[in-house]
């Protein structure tokens, strides 16, 4: 099972109700976010330290008490650092079931015809009280949560509509092709990072040269592609070590890896230990 796929693919709640929350902390195993997209909406709720976030071609450092709404499609990941934060994500559909009062804003959301603002907790007197009343109804999950959970989520784009918290959306299109050849990008990675995989290739598949392409994927993601692509290998390996009864040459070659001692000289790179410190400490 790999670490995670750059089109993430694990569910968000139940097929009848799609919403789920995730708490991280420096202990969880999902706690750094590398480089992905999916197909719901997300907000990000920063309950201390920092957190690196990029969300498509911006670049920023978010801080406690700051809440982070991601649109449908929009790449996004980054580094927490001494962070403890909460992820809900929602299939936005689930507010169109029996409800036509409110089905034209909801599909100008859906459609990109309204962009809410990336970060939501500034200059709203409303949001922060909603996120936290629709975290804890998550968290809880009393009898009744689900009507809770969906009417705090209705009290959302309430807060957004009345406070202003959205622009009129535009394509800039040049800039979505751009981003839609570095999903490509991280879609090739996730489905050959065990084999060998040199920059002419990744340019190549994004349709770029290979100066350009490295100039662009580092203002996206603040690594070269190469740099990218060994630090996606070793969290897969930390994803192996974690859940099989695998050896430390194993997990080498199975993450792309034909030199050991180059596999544990990069995976002490990324994560300060070496692989068998590190399954000493998850175990």
């Amino acid at each position: 099972m790999k670490y995670i796929d750059y089109r993430e693919r694990r569910e968000q709640g139940t097929f009848n109700f799609p919403i789920a929350l995730y708490h991280e902390n420096p202990h969880s195993p999902r706690y750094y976010m590398p480089y992905h997209w999916h197909p719901h909406y997300e907000i990000v709720r920063i309950l201390s330290g920092t957190f690196h976030l990029t969300i498509n071609n911006d670049n920023r450092v978010y801080r406690e008490n700051d809440i982070i709404f991601i649109t449908d499609g929009f790449l996004h990941g980054g580094i927490p650092q001494d962070c403890e934060y909460e992820c809900v994500v929602f299939d936005l559909k689930i507010l169109l079931m029996d409800n036509h009062a409110c089905t034209k804003t909801i599909h100008d959301i859906m459609n990109h015809k309204i962009m809410v603002h990336r970060l939501l907790s500034e200059n709203s007197r409303k949001v922060p009280g909603i996120v936290s009343g629709l975290c804890d109804s998550l968290s809880a999950r009393e009898t009744g949560y689900e009507f809770m959970t969906q009417g705090y989520l209705y009290q959302l784009i309430g807060a957004i509509l009345s406070e202003h918290l959205y622009e009129e959306g535009t394509e800039d299109t040049a800039s979505s092709e751009r981003l839609n050849s570095i999903k490509n990008v991280l879609a090739y990675i996730s489905e050959n990072y065990n084999s060998s995989i040199t920059l002419d290739t990744l340019a190549k598949i994004a349709g770029m040269n290979p100066r350009y392409f490295c100039r662009y994927f580092r203002s996206m993601t603040e690594r070269t592609p190469i740099d990218y692509l060994n630090y996606y290998r070793i969290e897969c390996a930390c994803e192996l070590l974690s859940t099989k009864n695998i050896s430390i040459k194993e997990t080498a070659i199975s993450c792309g890896f034909n030199d050991e001692s180059y596999f544990i000289k990069t995976f002490h790179k990324y994560k300060g230990i070496t692989p068998k410190q590190y399954i000493t400490a998850e175990f």
